[in-house]
């Protein structure tokens, strides 16, 4: 691909990876609970949901998304169910010694399963591999090494965007190690991941 089309795709695709959203705040805080590495790792689930997005938007299957209202409105209320769930469960989350040692540590193919549906069920996800990607394709040459290019490209830098979260959400729990600092930290998280539902049931295509 073009040299100058790369320079200005990797920044505004990274301003993407990095903005705060829904799986994000989740790798932040299954880092607070659970570490860095396992937190990273369960961020696989997220780039695993994004391969066929990508596989779809090199296709143009995704315009189906875009001109389907009915298939949009499913999708967006799944998605929004999922992320009101999560936050049920984290504002109701243990956060005394006692009640943590009883509940079992959750697995890494959990954790995975988890970012995996979070990002599967938000439309909008798609719809940034539909009318991002597509900027920066010369439709004067073969467009799926350049989907190939730009969509590996995407994953990396996703990749680094879970690690600073996890980073963050590392140093964090230094300052959430008590129940109370936990407590906060929960309902925080949950109360963003409801609004984040909120906003994902009032989006519009």
């Amino acid at each position: 691909m073009d040299g100058t089309t790369l320079l200005f795709f990797v920044p505004a695709c990274f301003a993407l990876n990095m903005a705060p959203g829904p799986n994000n705040l989740l790798s932040l805080g299954n880092a607070t609970r659970y570490g860095f590495g396992r937190a990273c790792a369960a961020g696989g689930g997220r780039l695993l949901a994004f391969l066929p997005m990508i596989a779809l938007a090199s296709a143009g299957l995704a315009a189906v998304l875009q001109t389907s209202e009915r298939l949009f409105t499913v999708i967006k209320v799944a998605g929004a169910l999922y992320l009101f769930w999560l936050a049920w469960q984290l504002w109701r989350a243990p956060t005394t010694p006692s009640a943590e040692a009883a509940t079992p540590p959750a697995r890494l193919a959990a954790l995975a399963r988890q970012e995996f549906l979070v990002a599967a069920g938000n439309p909008k996800a798609i719809l940034i591999f539909t009318a991002f990607l597509p900027q920066f394709v010369d439709a004067g040459r073969d467009v799926t090494p350049q989907f190939a290019v730009l969509g590996a490209l995407f994953l990396a830098l996703e990749l680094v965007a879970i690690a600073a979260y996890a980073w963050m959400g590392l140093h964090l729990r230094r300052w959430f190690a008590t129940p109370r600092g936990k407590r906060i930290f929960n309902r925080t998280s949950g109360t963003l991941l409801a609004g984040a539902g909120v906003g994902l049931l009032l989006s519009r295509r």
